[in-house]
């Protein structure tokens, strides 16, 4: 694999593993991140980084310099917020960039995306040919659709070779996000589960995505596809919820709430955060919901057969390495 990999968003979660992968296999590494980003882990391991922002032509420039394959993982997430401010990030600054690779000589452009493009309702076994609806309950699924169309679009139109990778729930180590969260909330006997937690929970561990990165960039039938990516194995709410509880020594969730119960109360504390124009979202949410309480079941046999994907790590390993991480970083 000749040449450079420019990796958005490598100061994050996603991205410094693939960096490290990048780096671990000889391949050299350029990112680009704001000046108030730490880069240190990039800089300690030999990535170059540019300073600067996504939507700076002149930046982004620079950074594709001897550049043959873009890793886009840079996003805003998130569940609450204007629409307004997730596609400045997720969409705007995506175009930038594609428009910038339009005339370099990629061999490829994987663009990160995610399973949450799809419905808000129960999942068993959801395949690439099911659309993603037009409209979405929050700004960063909504941006998401549109920044996957859009890259989608550059390929048709402009040849440039991209590949869209759907992951599901993404845990591991260095996330930030969503499980210091989850911890904080089980140490404070917040947690409930919603209808017993038996729903599916659509996991991948970052291991195995990073996997998945490279078979997309090393396969030519790849281009121009869309691929769902979990684990390949069924993990409820409940497990995956109990296996971080036990990992970090906190009491496992005794209650629950019915299904219907919680899709009242998100729909009320939503109207109310709204009317009161809150900055920060309340504790129940739309998004947070079809986390929590819907199933979430996707196929990954168009990765199995097409990319080759055969997760290598298991859930069980997965969410072992990671709380293992975060006992000792917490």
């Amino acid at each position: 694999m000749p040449g450079c990999y420019l990796i958005t968003g490598a100061t994050g979660f996603i991205g410094s593993h693939i960096a490290q992968a990048c780096i671990q296999r000889g391949i050299a590494v350029s990112t680009i991140a704001r000046p108030s980003s730490d880069a240190s882990l990039l800089e300690s391991i030999g990535a170059t980084v540019y300073r600067g922002d996504l939507a700076d032509r002149a930046v982004v420039d620079n950074a594709l310099d001897g550049v043959k394959v873009v890793v886009h993982c840079a996003a805003k997430v998130g569940d609450w917020g204007p629409v307004a401010e997730y596609r400045s990030t997720n969409v705007e600054a995506l175009r930038g960039l594609l428009e910038a690779c339009r005339h370099k000589k990629l061999t490829r452009f994987v663009h990160m995306s995610s399973l949450g493009v799809y419905a808000a309702r129960h999942h068993y076994g959801t395949d690439e040919s099911v659309p993603p609806p037009a409209n979405h309950m929050d700004g960063y699924t909504q941006s998401k659709v549109e920044a996957e169309e859009l890259a989608l679009r550059f390929c048709r139109d402009f040849d440039v070779p991209v590949v869209v990778l759907r992951p599901g729930f993404i845990y591991g180590p260095r996330d930030r996000t969503v499980l210091p969260k989850l911890i904080e909330s089980l140490r404070r006997g917040e947690v409930r589960y919603i209808g017993r937690g038996k729903k599916a929970l659509n996991t991948i561990y970052v291991g195995n995505l990073v996997d998945a990165v490279f078979l997309a960039i090393e396969n030519e039938r790849a281009v121009g596809r869309i691929f769902n990516l979990t684990d390949g194995e069924f993990v409820s709410k409940k497990r995956f919820i109990d296996a971080v509880a036990d990992g970090m020594g906190l009491p496992r969730p005794s209650r629950s709430v019915p299904l219907w119960v919680a899709r009242v109360l998100a729909w009320g504390m939503e109207r109310q955060a709204r009317k009161n124009k809150a900055s920060k979202p309340p504790p129940l949410t739309q998004a947070r919901l079809k986390f929590l309480g819907l199933n979430l079941d996707y196929s990954i046999e168009n990765a199995r057969k097409d990319l080759g994907y055969d997760p290598r790590f298991s859930f069980d390993q997965g969410i072992e390495d990671t709380l293992a991480w975060y006992r000792q970083n917490a």
